[in-house]
């Protein structure tokens, strides 16, 4: 896996993830700090808003930033948000308001939502050899994990010789490091596309390429899955451990240890697994372990029993997520990627803006077993969904006719009018396809 970082492009763009992460973790921490300071025993509150506006600026900012990503440059575009979230990083420090942190942190994820989806977009373009970009999806998803363990170790250790502002000044270092990483490499920037219409055709053309595509539509009901699954893990470990076992605050940091644990293990064997077996059964196999294992959720009745299940859950996580690069590179033409990309990220966190709120309200209301189960069925409806929208047997090659294509459609610029019936790949094939004729 880590031969790809011969690739001295790839190795810059890993690097400045990894880096951006850590900075990011380390204001994860400091800004728990930051609202406990501002607001005493409402921290809860705010940090709960702040999450609300995270996912918020990501669902309805996202597509936005697609419909200027093929018009910008990539990389001037990439360093650009970086400088921006480096900026809004070094400003927390100095808020005194609780509204004063929910600006900041919009500014701060609104610039996310440009760069992520603009980010993960551009690794296919640069690995264009599917195994290598297999085993970069695996090394990416090992480093979200890593950062997730690490990144409060690292907090913890910093605030015994500093205060907790300090924080948001590696957060600041990890941004511009990353911002300088990017402008060492030159990056492809894709044609952009020729589809017609205007600014509106294509903030919304990521989104109905994405719900156009028969593999994808399976996708967004897969994380429809994880979110239910995830949610459970990230919202009420703590409940579960302090309220319920009676525990600490280092018990809560080992159960999502075992979490992250799960998911670095799959990362890790997924690469040869997707040599011998294609993403669908693998993915469905993740979202079935995440629908089991919560459903098993109230049998863990200790602090080990509850460590084996994240371990699980983690697995299926990794599982679920780890391939979906891989399905939205297959499903895009280059161009196009993107806002595709965009398209998974709003997507994707759209069902997280459900599952969150579902997994804290229900788990106050009618107890943490009663959640699991909730929260379990709303996995086990996405991937009863993911097997009827995602086909078992996709064709590769469709025979067809050109007759009814308009004069400007993509697939004319490489085959031309003639040549009618001949096999299209549908992998190949722009995803707006409407218009091809069985011939």
């Amino acid at each position: 896996m880590l031969g790809i970082l011969r690739h001295r492009t790839y190795r810059h763009l890993f690097a400045a993830q990894v880096i951006a992460l850590v900075g990011t973790g380390l204001a994860t921490v400091a800004l728990g700090l930051l609202a406990w300071r501002i607001a005493g025993q409402d921290a809860g509150v705010v940090l709960g808003t702040a999450l609300a506006i995270k996912m918020v600026a990501y669902v309805t900012l996202a597509p936005v930033a697609s419909a200027f990503a093929t018009r910008v440059p990539r990389r001037a575009m990439l360093v650009s948000l970086d400088l921006i979230r480096a900026g809004v990083a070094l400003a927390l420090p100095f808020v005194t308001e609780v509204w004063q942190i929910y600006t900041l942190i919009f500014l701060l994820q609104a610039a996310s939502a440009g760069f992520t989806p603009t980010f993960q977009a551009t690794i296919p373009d640069v690995l264009t050899d599917e195994a290598e970009y297999t085993r970069a999806l695996s090394l990416s998803r090992l480093a979200y994990d890593l950062e997730s363990l690490l990144s409060p170790i690292l907090a913890a250790a910093l605030l015994t010789v500093v205060s907790f502002p300090v924080l948001f000044g590696g957060t600041v270092i990890g941004f511009l490091a990353s911002a300088l990483l990017v402008v060492t490499v030159a990056l492809p920037s894709p044609t952009p596309s020729a589809a017609p219409g205007g600014i509106w055709a294509r903030m919304t053309r990521g989104t109905r390429i994405y719900l156009a595509t028969p593999r994808l539509r399976g996708l967004l009901a897969l994380n429809l899955a994880v979110a239910a699954a995830g949610a459970m893990v990230i919202v009420n470990t703590v409940v579960i451990v302090q309220g319920k076992f009676g525990l600490g605050q280092p018990e809560v940091a080992l159960a999502l240890a075992a979490f992250g644990g799960g998911s670095m293990t799959a990362a890790l064997i997924l690469p040869r697994l997707l040599d011998r077996l294609p993403e669908r059964p693998a993915m469905l196999a993740g979202a079935l372990i995440l629908t089991l294992g919560t459903l098993s959720g109230p049998l863990a009745g200790t602090l080990p029993g509850l460590m084996a299940l994240w371990a699980v859950l983690g697995f299926g996580y990794g599982l679920t997520q780890t391939p979906t690069g891989l399905l939205l590179r297959r499903s895009a033409q280059p161009e196009d990627r993107p806002a595709v990309f965009a398209a998974q990220f709003a997507l994707s966190h759209a069902c997280w803006l459900l599952a969150y709120p579902m997994a804290g309200r229900f788990g106050a209301a009618i107890g943490l077993n009663g959640t699991f189960l909730v929260m379990a069925g709303m996995a086990a409806i996405g991937v009863v969904a993911a097997l009827r929208l995602w086909p078992a047997q996709e064709p590769g090659a469709v025979p067809h006719d050109h007759a009814d294509l308009p004069p400007d459609h993509p697939h004319l610029r490489e085959h031309g009018r003639e040549g009618h019936c001949h096999p299209i790949v549908i992998d190949d094939l722009h995803p707006d396809w409407r218009g091809l004729r069985p011939g």
